[in-house]
């Protein structure tokens, strides 16, 4: 079985405990407004174009570029998505495998959504935990509940986004409304699960009150939550979008003093550490 990675990377240290390696799996069932990863969202490979990088030497927009080999010298094409199996994965990943025994590392699932892959999700988790790597997943949890139940006993710790309160909001901004995901969260909770909450924090988007409270609330549920990531919004993904053929959203980033009040306002309602990813 082949899945289709976006990307490999090394050396992470903020998607779970200790020095990671976090694969970046295609596809995505929600299209959120403010997406900083725009070329994950389709399952299959895509050619970005980056034009500011194009020296005007006419390769990158001749038939020959549409081959998927193709080549261009100056990184103004790139083909996104690769077609790799969970063996040629764990083989990659397990070459760090000395950093993640020192650190308490291991691999990280992302994407994307990595579940919109199920089975191959599957096979790369089930492999890796046969290795004995410690095991996360990176998702939105917009999936069945079968499938979570699935794959759970092979994953250590979720990272699950928590995007917006507000069910009606949450469709307007991601496409899709809230309940599914709050019944898994509980789920994976009553199953034992750990978990770290993953807030996003969007300027005119989710960046009120209401929805502070509604994290503290819900992090007030979890009897197996071990912190609170709060992911400010920032526009580095806006050079994504131009490759992809888009247009980026313009939103403002918070300032440090906005951050440090997100923080500070959730750490005296919760538990658990509150932290900025």
């Amino acid at each position: 079985m082949k899945g289709t990675v976006f990307n490999i990377q090394k050396f992470c240290t903020g998607d779970g405990p200790g020095i990671r390696t976090t694969v970046f799996l295609k596809g995505c069932p929600l299209a959120c407004a403010w997406c900083h990863n725009p070329e994950s969202q389709e399952l299959a490979p895509e050619t970005l174009f980056y034009p500011h990088k194009c020296v005007g030497c006419g390769r990158c927009r001749t038939p020959e570029a549409e081959n998927p080999d193709f080549f261009c010298y100056h990184d103004a094409k790139a083909l996104c998505g690769k077609p790799m199996t969970a063996e040629e994965i764990l083989e990659d990943v397990l070459r760090d495998k000395p950093f993640y025994d020192t650190s308490g590392g291991g691999m990280t699932l992302s994407g994307g959504e990595p579940l919109y892959q199920p089975d191959f999700a599957l096979e790369l988790l089930q492999l890796a935990k046969k290795e004995g790597l410690h095991t996360a997943i990176e998702t939105c949890g917009f999936v069945s509940p079968t499938l979570l139940e699935r794959v759970a006993p092979f994953v250590d710790l979720f990272l699950y986004d928590y995007k917006e309160t507000d069910p009606v909001l949450h469709r307007e901004f991601t496409g899709v409304d809230n309940e599914r995901i709050i019944e898994n969260l509980l789920m994976l909770d009553r199953m034992g699960k750990e978990s770290v909450l993953r807030c996003p924090i969007i300027p005119g988007y989710n960046h009120r009150p209401d929805h502070l409270e509604g994290i503290a609330a819900m992090a007030n549920r979890l009897t197996h939550l071990k912190q609170i990531d709060i992911e400010p919004y920032h526009a580095l993904g806006s050079g994504k979008y131009e490759a992809c053929g888009r247009v980026a959203p313009e939103i403002p980033t918070l300032t440090d003093d906005e951050i440090e009040q997100i923080i500070t306002t959730l750490q005296a309602k919760v538990a658990v550490p509150v932290k900025k990813a």
